[in-house]
């Protein structure tokens, strides 16, 4: 498990952070056989963006963005992982 900085469009750090988790065994298996649901291929919208980000337009690029949500966690987990 570790900890890995956000990044903007333009590849800068962010204020927040990402974990990244390691599975093996029998939770790799359930994730790839159970627990994954769909897979979307995103190389058309990455290049896109790439593209924004080439001719100068952060915001356009940012737009472009998917939305993402924190995940939320049980009571007592934030603190196990040094999520906060």
């Amino acid at each position: 498990m570790q900890w890995d900085p956000e990044r903007s469009v333009l590849l800068e750090a962010l204020d927040h952070r990402a974990i990244q988790i390691g599975l093996t065994g029998d939770a790799a298996r359930r994730y790839v056989g159970d627990w994954t649901v769909s897979i979307t291929d995103v190389t058309s919208l990455a290049r896109e963006i790439r593209a924004l980000v080439a001719a100068g337009d952060e915001a356009g690029a940012i737009e472009r963005l998917p939305v993402e949500l924190p995940y939320p966690l049980p009571d007592g987990i934030g603190s196990v992982i040094g999520a906060s």
